[in-house]
């Protein structure tokens, strides 16, 4: 698989990467619900297989599990994918989650995520959300200093509006921006990708299957079935009148990916890798066999006549 610069870093990383948000199982607020952690660890060994070099989780995933089981899947592995992770969302005794910006915070848990990862240095750390927005500046000075403390390598934004991105950048340079990004959120088309692309600021789209709506497995049926802690049951994109309209884009992406032998899930993610501001795309494997059903968008080049189609619907 190729690989592409990542923003002003000497990271070389692949098109699409190995997302761990539902690797952190059940029980917590944003859960995609119950989780084999053996599934978990076979899922990341497969993506490496084929060629995938980045994982990217988050210390809020699972309330730190997801970083753990990236830990046991990486442990006493030679040559070890990049490790992104990233802090901001804290949590209580009680899971409650909220968000802290503040350098005492940020530190505890660069501490925490060193330790769960059971790694001296992060790849990328990113801040996961601008919240609370006064304290941006605090936020990005203290991630400036742990990667001139050498305990991240490069550091990111996740979430960020221009304005925001401006604010960081007068403080110290932005490796990447992680959006999200898919045929159902556009969003960063209008100003947020132009920029990125403007000032060599790397971007890795979220959810471009649109959290797996449009991956061509989803049905109402389905969905209707998703267990009771999976947060996509109240996703708007998930219900009416939504829903219909955006299976009859799955189709659509599935009659595409029939002349390339595809997916309609691979046609999905191709499309957000068309776009020349994006460096590559994060995509959530939960099984090692859901690997065939993503590994070729890396290589399809969508044609004109089909990305209109696409921009028509």
């Amino acid at each position: 698989m190729e690989t592409r610069q990542l923003g002003n870093s000497d990271l070389q990383i692949t098109p699409l990467g190995f997302g761990a948000w539902a690797l952190g199982g059940g029980g917590w607020r944003f859960s995609w619900g119950p989780q084999d952690d053996n599934d978990s660890i076979a899922a990341i060994h497969r993506a490496i297989e084929v060629g995938i070099n980045w994982i990217d989780t988050a210390a809020v995933y699972g309330l730190g599990h997801s970083e753990e089981v990236v830990a046991k899947a990486l442990k006493g592995m030679s040559e070890k994918p990049y490790i992104f992770t990233k802090a901001t969302r804290i949590w209580d005794e009680h899971g409650n989650i909220q968000s802290s910006l503040k350098a005492d915070s940020l530190r505890r848990e660069l501490e925490n995520s060193l330790r769960r990862l059971q790694v001296e240095t992060i790849d990328l750390y990113q801040l996961h959300w601008p919240n609370p927005d006064e304290d941006i500046e605090e936020g990005w000075s203290t991630m400036a200093q742990f990667q001139k403390e050498g305990k991240v390598r490069a550091i990111g934004v996740s979430n960020f509006s221009v304005e925001q991105l401006k604010r960081a950048q007068a403080i110290a340079p932005i490796t990447s921006l992680q959006p999200p990004y898919s045929l159902l959120r556009r969003e960063v088309e209008a100003e947020i990708l132009p920029y990125c692309q403007q000032n060599n600021i790397g971007v890795i789209v979220y959810s471009p299957m649109a959290s797996g709506l449009l991956s061509g497995q989803m049905t109402a049926a389905r969905i209707a079935a998703l267990p009771k802690d999976d947060w996509r049951r109240n996703g708007a994109e998930f219900q009416e009148p939504r829903l219909s309209r955006n299976l009859k884009l799955v189709d659509l992406l599935s009659y595409i990916g029939d002349s390339y032998g595809v997916t309609a899930g691979e046609v999905a993610i191709a499309w957000t890798l068309h776009n020349p501001a994006v460096t590559g795309a994060i995509v959530g494997l939960r099984r090692p066999d859901q690997i065939e059903g993503i590994i070729s968008a890396a290589d399809i080049r969508l044609a004109v006549d089909e990305i209109a189609k696409l921009e028509s619907f």
